[in-house]
């Protein structure tokens, strides 16, 4: 079977430059599930390049069960953004409203700057 880590890495970029179009687009629901895309991707990358598959959607549990160790910090992170897997795109995910009710720049930004810390521990992880 052939190494598609980096395919995977590639997509994770191309999600965060989705996300910051989100953003700026106004569509910060969008933007955050792109995030987390993003960081899922990622992290799903470095597990395929050490020659792991893996399965699922928490970012956080993908980091923590990498062989190598992560900042707590990070760690964290990835858990805020997997609080935007499933609100961001269904209205069941919050008590009243559609999703994008819920969600703005602070969110989004937020979002964004962490899974692009993720994707860049995941680059360095790669590289090295």
């Amino acid at each position: 079977m052939p190494n598609r880590s980096g395919d995977w890495l590639a997509q994770a970029e191309r999600d965060l430059d989705q996300a910051k179009a989100s953003r700026e687009e106004g569509r910060h629901e969008w933007a955050c599930f792109a995030a987390q895309q993003s960081a899922e991707k990622a992290v799903k990358a470095v597990h395929l390049a050490r020659g792991q598959e893996t399965w699922g959607n928490v970012v956080a549990r993908l980091l923590r069960e990498l062989p190598i160790p992560v900042e707590p910090e990070l760690v964290d992170k990835a858990g805020v953004l997997d609080n935007f897997y499933v609100p961001s795109r269904y209205p069941n995910g919050h008590p009243e409203g559609p999703p994008f009710e819920h969600f703005g720049s602070l969110q989004s930004n937020e979002a964004i700057q962490y899974a692009g810390e993720i994707l860049e521990f995941s680059r360095s992880q790669m590289a090295g």
